[in-house]
């Protein structure tokens, strides 16, 4: 694991409870191809990276592919990656974007605990033989893992009335 500068008002964990543990035993089924190779280069979000544009492929692996049955007719797809690069000990950090500091679970960073990535991207296209998804854009960077894949249901997902704090810290 690549190690990160800590900030100001940042905290870590007493120790990295993640090493200390063995109990997930995630699969990756598959891999993202996108522009993006480097920390620095990579968009914080999906708005960002569908800005920027570069669409993104997320690759499946062989035994894994017949798992995409059905899934052709869906319009977006929820992407959830696992940010292997990332830092796992930051339990309190501070964006660069921001004035204060904020506990992780009120933050997208992919520093965190369990470094899972949540994308939900337009499928451009699909093909189920060779294991490819074609997507409008990704925030993740090039090789990361993908954990699992689930159509996107916008009479179940979308909440129009979703808010967050107004003063953006």
């Amino acid at each position: 694991m690549q190690m990160f500068e800590q900030r100001e008002g940042e905290v870590a964990l007493a120790r990295d409870l993640a090493a200390e543990t063995d109990d997930a035993r995630l699969a990756y089924i598959g891999r993202i191809a996108s522009p993006w190779k480097l920390r620095e280069d990579c968009p914080k979000n999906m708005n960002t990276a569908r800005e920027r544009g570069g669409g993104a492929t997320v690759t499946v692996d062989a035994p894994y592919r017949s798992g995409l049955a059905g899934l052709a007719g869906f319009s977006h797809v929820v992407v959830l990656s696992w940010f292997e690069q990332a830092p796992r000990n930051l339990i309190v950090q501070k964006p660069r974007h921001a004035t204060e500091a904020k506990g992780v679970f009120a933050l997208r960073s992919p520093a965190r605990p369990n470094p899972i990535g949540l994308h939900v991207a337009r499928i451009v296209s699909l093909d189920v033989e060779a294991g490819t998804i074609e997507l409008d854009a990704i925030d993740a960077l090039d090789g990361t893992p993908v954990i699992d894949l689930k159509p996107y249901f916008a009479s179940v997902d979308a909440f129009p009335d979703a808010s967050r704090p107004t003063k953006e810290a």
